[in-house]
C-alpha cells in the first residue's frame, strides 16, 4: 500500500514538472486589453518577440479592447489555465477595476495569476496644439470659461488615464465631459482632430506625436522628468503641487495555471527585462523598465495595490461608477 501511494506521489510531482519542462509546445496567445498603438500593446509586442526567440514558439498578440480591460481580463480568467493564454495587464484590470466597477466577472486575486512585472509608465497631459493654452493654468482657465463643454479622452472608465483626469478635475473643481475610447491611440487621434480637447496619455504612444508637433505637452505625471522627454516638466512643478502618478504593467495568466509554468515564465521574462537592448528600447519610449520579483511577491503586490488605489478611486469620486 505504501509503495502504491509513493508511486502516486511521484507521478503527481512528475506530472507537474513535465508541463513546465515541455512548455511551450505550441503557440501562446498574448492578450492585450487595449487597441493597438498604446503602451500596453508595445510592451506585449516587445516581450512576445523576445520570448519567441528564447522559447522557440510563437507568442501571438491578440488585442481585445473594451470595457476598461474587463473583456480581456474575463477572457483570460476563463481560459484553460495551462499557460497558453497570457495577458499584458495594466494596473487597471489588476487593481483599479476592483473599486471602480460595481461588480466584476473575475477576481484578479483568484482568477488571474501575476507572472512578471514589466514596466512603470508615467503619463503626460497633452492638448491639441491649436488650443490657445500653453500651461496648466491656461488650460484650467479655458475649461472654467466653458463649463460642461470641454472634453477629455481615455481608453475607458477606471483606467489610469481616467484616474489622472479625475484627479485633475477635483484639484481645480472643473466641469468636464469624459469620452471613453477602446484604446489610447484612438483617443489621441481625436485630440489631434480637435474632437476632444485634451487627455492624460501614457507616454510611449504620445512621444512621437509631441515631437512632430501634433500634440502639445503640458507636463508629466511623475515627480521625476521622463528620460525620453527631459524637456517636459513634471506637473508638480507647473501648477499641480504634489502630483505624482504612474501605472504599472505586468504579465498575468489564468489563476489555476501550474506554478511550475508560472515560475518558468517569470524566470524567462526576468532574463528578457535585464537585456540592455530591451531596457534601452523601453526607456527610449518613455517607460521605466522593471526587474520582476517572484510570483509570490507579485501576489502580495497586487493585493496591496488594490487597497492603495481603492482609496484614491474613492477620493476621486468614481468608486462603483461602472
Amino acid at each position: 500500500m505504501r509503495v502504491w501511494w509513493f508511486g502516486v506521489l511521484i507521478g503527481c510531482v512528475l506530472s507537474g514538472a513535465a508541463p513546465a519542462q515541455d512548455y511551450p509546445s505550441r503557440p501562446v496567445t498574448f492578450v492585450v486589453p487595449y487597441a493597438p498603438g498604446g503602451a500596453t500593446d508595445l510592451f506585449a509586442r516587445v516581450l512576445g518577440h523576445k520570448l519567441e526567440q528564447r522559447l522557440g514558439r510563437p507568442f501571438v498578440i491578440e488585442n481585445k479592447p473594451g470595457a476598461s480591460a474587463v473583456i480581456a481580463a474575463t477572457a483570460v480568467s476563463r481560459s484553460a489555465g495551462d499557460g497558453y493564454t497570457l495577458m499584458m495587464a495594466s494596473s487597471t484590470p489588476m487593481a483599479l477595476n476592483v473599486t471602480v466597477r460595481k461588480s466584476l466577472p473575475y477576481d484578479p486575486t483568484v482568477d488571474l495569476a501575476p507572472v512578471a512585472l514589466v514596466a512603470r509608465v508615467p503619463y503626460v497631459l497633452v492638448v491639441n496644439p491649436e488650443l490657445p493654452v500653453h500651461s496648466v493654468a491656461e488650460l484650467v482657465s479655458y475649461i472654467k470659461e466653458r463649463p460642461g463643454k470641454v472634453a477629455f479622452g481615455t481608453p475607458g472608465v477606471g483606467t489610469f488615464h481616467h484616474l489622472n483626469a479625475e484627479l485633475f478635475k477635483s484639484m481645480f473643481g472643473l466641469d468636464l465631459i469624459h469620452v471613453p475610447y477602446k484604446g489610447t491611440l484612438p483617443a489621441l487621434t481625436d485630440v489631434m482632430a480637435k474632437n476632444i480637447q485634451f487627455m492624460f496619455s501614457d507616454v510611449p504612444p504620445a512621444l512621437g506625436l509631441i515631437a512632430a508637433g501634433r500634440l502639445r505637452a503640458l507636463g508629466v505625471t511623475t515627480r521625476e522628468r521622463v528620460g525620453a522627454a527631459p524637456d517636459i516638466p513634471p506637473l508638480a512643478e507647473v501648477g499641480m503641487p504634489g502630483y505624482d502618478t504612474a501605472s504599472w504593467h505586468m504579465v498575468a495568466t489564468q489563476g489555476k495555471t501550474p506554478q511550475a509554468i508560472v515560475a518558468k515564465l517569470n524566470a524567462e521574462i526576468r532574463a528578457v527585462m535585464t537585456d540592455p537592448e530591451v531596457q534601452r528600447d523601453l526607456f527610449r519610449d518613455g517607460a521605466i523598465p522593471q526587474v520582476t520579483p517572484d510570483p509570490e511577491a507579485l501576489k502580495a503586490f497586487v493585493k496591496s495595490e488594490i487597497v492603495r488605489w481603492g482609496k484614491i478611486v474613492e477620493a476621486a469620486g468614481i468608486a462603483g461608477s461602472e
